[in-house]
């Protein structure tokens, strides 16, 4: 089934980048021993998120309501969430989370793997300094005509954010707005179970919206379906980025 919602208020966080840098050093440069500073944007860890900001609980991710942007959720009939999209006007952002070890971060390998990926297919990809460090950008072709991607990885602790943005705000970041606020203030739970590096985080359904879901099939009435504007975003380990033809799954470490 497919859910979708839009949703309506919520709240910014600063956008400093030297906060981000901040970030950067806590989890890859800075001794262990300092006390790091919390960061001035996410993505957060669930121990240090800001409170009072209203988000769709999908369990180990958290996403803020920001105006303007509708959340489409992709679950099976028992709310097992595979697929999360965000979507503001003509543009998208694909959101996946995984598990990562808790020494170092896996987002330079996954990257490397997406490119060559997007290689075997025929795409050329550039890599670019961003935000979050070094992305990469591509332009591939889908059953709609050429498509602009931007593949963004965050590392944290034990976990790993890739974010895909598709349409303009691929080419533009500065044009993001909405999307980059829902990046900004988004919140992983990792959780303490051990699981094997790049697994997907499990994502569930709030338990209304399960329901609602339940009832939808229980009474055989088919969900609403998504409008154009949804991306084609297939795909579900780290390093399988949107392609117009299935490639072998990611190598696990």
């Amino acid at each position: 089934m497919m859910f979708s919602r839009r949703r309506e208020g919520g709240g910014r966080h600063a956008r400093d980048n030297s906060q981000r840098r901040a970030r950067a050093e806590r989890y890859n440069e800075q001794p262990a021993e300092a006390e790091p500073a919390v960061p001035g944007v996410g993505p957060y860890d669930v121990t240090e998120a800001p409170e009072g900001v209203q988000r769709l609980d999908l369990g180990s991710l958290k996403i803020p309501a920001v105006d303007g942007v509708e959340v489409r959720v992709q679950a099976n009939p028992d709310g097992v969430v595979q697929q999360v999209v965000l979507v503001h006007g003509e543009n998208a952002l694909q959101l996946g989370v995984f598990a990562a070890p808790r020494t170092e971060g896996i987002w330079e390998e996954v990257r490397a793997e997406i490119r060559k990926s997007l290689f075997d297919d025929g795409v050329a990809a550039e890599e670019v300094d961003g935000e979050y460090g070094v992305e990469l950008r591509a332009r591939v072709r889908t059953p709609d005509g050429l498509t602009d991607l931007r593949f963004v990885g965050v590392d944290g602790p034990r976990w790993m954010v890739r974010g895909v943005f598709q349409g303009g705000v691929a080419v533009d970041p500065a044009a993001a707005g909405p999307l980059a606020e829902c990046m900004h203030g988004l919140v992983v739970d990792r959780g303490h179970e051990a699981k094997p590096v790049r697994e997907p985080l499990p994502l569930r359904l709030p338990k209304e919206l399960a329901d609602q879901a339940q009832a939808q099939q229980a009474a055989g009435s088919a969900p609403e379906p998504p409008d154009d504007a949804s991306p084609p975003v297939n795909g579900s380990g780290p390093s399988q980025p949107p392609r117009r033809r299935p490639s072998p799954r990611p190598r696990r470490t």
